[in-house]
C-alpha cells in the first residue's frame, strides 16, 4: 500500500470499526486512535517528503497511477508537493482537535464521528489526487457529509442553514463539472488522446477561447466555497447552526478545498483565462475582504463574527491567487493554513464558552477571563494572532499577500491593494472590541461565576491548534521555502 492511499484508507478503517462501537466511550476513543493514526501519517510524510524531494525535482512525489475507468481515460492518480504535504498537516491536526472538542457529544455520537471521518477521508483524497475526475469524486464525498452533520447535530435554523448550504454548493459543484468536462474535451488540443490527468493536460495548449470560457466557470465552482462574494451567505448561516467540530472541519478545512482547487486547476491548466478574467475577480474578491471584515463588525453572535470573518480572511486567499504573484501566491497558502487553525481555535473556544453559558450574544457575556481564565486568555492570545500580529501565523501569511501584491506596477490593482489592507485595521476593531467586552468587561451576571473549568480533552484541543500557529509566526521560514518551490511550476505557467 503507497504512503499516499493510506490517507483514504484508514479513515475509512476507522469508519468500519465506528460502526461495531457501542456508546460514547468507545466510539470517541475508536475515533480519537484513528485520527492520531492519521496525524502521525502526515507528520512521517512530512519528512518522508523533505528526504524524496532532495532526489526527485518532479512537480509531484510519491506519484502512482491505477486505471480506474478505461474507456474515458479515468485514473486513480496520485501524487503530491509541499503544498499538499502542509494542507494534509493541517487536516490531521484539525480532525484530531475536532475529536477531543466533541469528546462529550450526547447525541448519535457514533453516526457523529462516522460522517466527520467521512468529510475527513474525501479532503485527503482531494488534497493528494492528480486526476480531475477523482479530485471531483473526492470533493463531492467531502461536501456531502455537511448536510447531515449540521440538519442533525446543529443549533438554531439548522434545516435552513443545511439546505441553503447544500443548494449552494451543489449549484457550485454542477458549474465546476461543466468546467471540468471543457477542460477534458480541449486536453487533446495537440493531437493527443483525452485526459483527466492535470500533469499531462498543463502540458497542452488549451486554445484561448476555450481558456476564456472554462475559467470562470472552474473558478467560481471552486470560489463558492472559498466564500467569493457575492456567493459567501451559505458560509455565515451554516457556521452559526453547525456544531463545534463541524465548524471547525468547514471553516478550517472543507473552505480550503476552494482555493486549493483554483491554484491546481484553474490556474495552473487554464493560465490565459486566469489573465484574461483576473481583474474582475479580483475586484469581487477586494470586496469580499472589505465586506466580510464590516459584516464581523455588525454581528453580535460569536459564531456569526468568526464567519463574518472567515470571509474576510479566505477573500485574501482568492485576492492573492489573482494577483498572478509568486510571493502573494506564497501568502495565499500560508493564509489557507493560518486561516484554517486559527479559525477552527476560535470556533472550539466559542463552543466552549457556549457550553458553559449557553448563549454566544455578546451584551450577555462578560469577565470571562476572572471566570475560565485559561480559556480566556487562548482566546486574548487567538485574537492577537487574528488581526495579525508578528510572532503568529497570521503576520507572515498577510504580510506576504500584500508585499507580493504591491509588487505589480498597475496602479488598480495596487489601489485595490490598499483596500485590502485596510481591513486589517477593521479587523482590529472588531477583535479588540470582543476581547474588551467578553474577555474583560465586568460579569452581565452572577450566575456565571461557577461555571467549569476547562477539561483536559479540551485543553488538548486547544493546544493541537495553537503550538502550530505560533511555530508559523516564529519559524515560518522551513514552510515557506516548502511551498515556494511548489509553487515555481505553477506560477512559470501563469507568468
Amino acid at each position: 500500500m503507497d504512503i499516499l492511499t493510506l490517507f483514504v484508507i484508514i479513515p475509512v478503517l476507522t469508519i468500519v470499526a465506528l460502526v461495531f462501537t457501542k456508546g460514547l466511550k468507545q466510539a470517541r476513543l475508536v475515533s480519537m486512535v484513528g485520527s492520531i493514526i492519521q496525524l502521525g501519517m502526515a507528520i512521517n510524510l512530512v519528512f518522508a517528503y523533505f528526504k524524496e524531494r532532495a532526489i526527485n525535482k518532479e512537480i509531484m512525489v510519491f506519484t502512482k497511477d491505477y486505471v480506474w475507468f478505461e474507456q474515458f481515460n479515468i485514473h486513480y492518480t496520485i501524487g503530491v508537493d509541499g503544498i499538499s504535504v502542509a494542507l494534509l498537516l493541517l487536516t490531521a491536526i484539525i480532525v484530531l482537535a475536532g475529536v477531543f472538542i466533541s469528546w462529550k457529544i450526547a447525541d448519535l455520537p457514533k453516526e457523529f464521528f462516522i460522517s466527520l471521518l467521512v468529510l475527513a477521508s474525501g479532503v485527503y483524497g482531494f488534497f493528494i489526487s492528480l486526476d480531475l475526475f477523482t479530485m471531483f469524486v473526492f470533493y463531492e464525498i467531502a461536501v456531502i457529509p455537511m448536510y447531515l452533520l449540521i440538519g442533525i447535530w446543529g443549533s438554531g435554523p439548522k434545516e435552513y442553514s443545511a439546505m441553503k448550504l447544500t443548494l449552494m454548493l451543489m449549484g457550485a459543484s454542477a458549474v465546476l463539472l461543466v468546467g471540468v468536462l471543457g477542460i477534458y474535451f480541449n486536453s487533446n488540443a495537440d493531437g493527443g488522446t483525452l485526459t483527466f490527468n492535470i500533469l499531462e493536460i498543463a502540458q497542452v495548449n488549451i486554445p484561448f477561447e476555450a481558456q476564456k470560457l472554462f475559467f470562470p466557470l472552474t473558478f467560481v465552482g471552486f470560489a463558492v466555497l472559498g466564500a467569493l462574494f457575492p456567493f459567501h451567505t451559505w458560509s455565515p448561516d451554516g457556521h452559526a447552526s453547525a456544531p463545534t467540530a463541524v465548524s471547525m472541519l468547514h471553516a478550517g478545512v472543507l473552505m480550503k478545498l476552494g482555493g486549493y482547487g483554483i491554484f491546481r486547476i484553474a490556474m495552473f491548466l487554464l493560465p490565459a483565462g486566469a489573465m484574461h478574467w483576473s481583474w474582475f475577480f479580483i475586484i469581487l474578491a477586494a470586496i469580499g475582504v472589505v465586506y466580510g471584515a464590516f459584516g464581523a463588525i455588525r454581528q453580535t453572535d460569536l459564531k456569526y463574527i468568526n464567519a463574518y470573518a472567515s470571509v474576510s480572511h479566505l477573500g485574501l486567499v482568492l485576492f492573492a491567487l489573482l494577483t498572478l504573484n509568486k510571493i502573494a501566491w506564497n501568502g495565499a497558502i500560508l493564509q489557507s493554513l493560518s486561516h484554517g487553525l486559527l479559525t477552527a481555535l476560535f470556533f472550539a473556544l466559542i463552543g466552549m464558552i457556549y457550553g458553559r453559558t449557553h448563549t454566544r450574544d455578546i451584551s450577555k457575556l462578560g469577565g470571562m477571563m476572572k471566570i475560565l481564565p485559561f480559556i480566556g486568555a487562548i482566546y486574548v492570545i487567538t485574537g492577537l494572532a487574528y488581526l495579525g500580529l508578528p510572532g503568529f501565523s497570521g503576520f507572515v501569511a498577510e504580510m506576504n499577500i500584500f508585499v507580493g501584491a504591491f509588487q505589480n506596477p498597475d496602479k488598480f490593482q495596487r489601489i485595490l491593494t490598499v483596500l485590502v489592507v485596510s481591513s486589517i485595521v477593521i479587523t482590529a476593531v472588531y477583535i479588540l472590541r470582543l476581547v474588551g467586552k467578553i474577555m474583560m468587561g465586568p460579569l452581565v451576571t452572577n450566575d456565571c461565576e461557577n461555571l467549569p473549568k476547562a477539561t483536559w480533552y479540551e485543553k488538548t484541543g486547544i493546544l493541537l491548534l495553537l503550538i502550530p500557529i505560533i511555530g508559523m509566526g516564529v519559524a515560518p521560514l522551513w514552510l515557506s521555502d516548502m511551498l515556494l518551490e511548489s509553487i515555481q511550476p505553477f506560477i512559470q505557467g501563469v507568468l
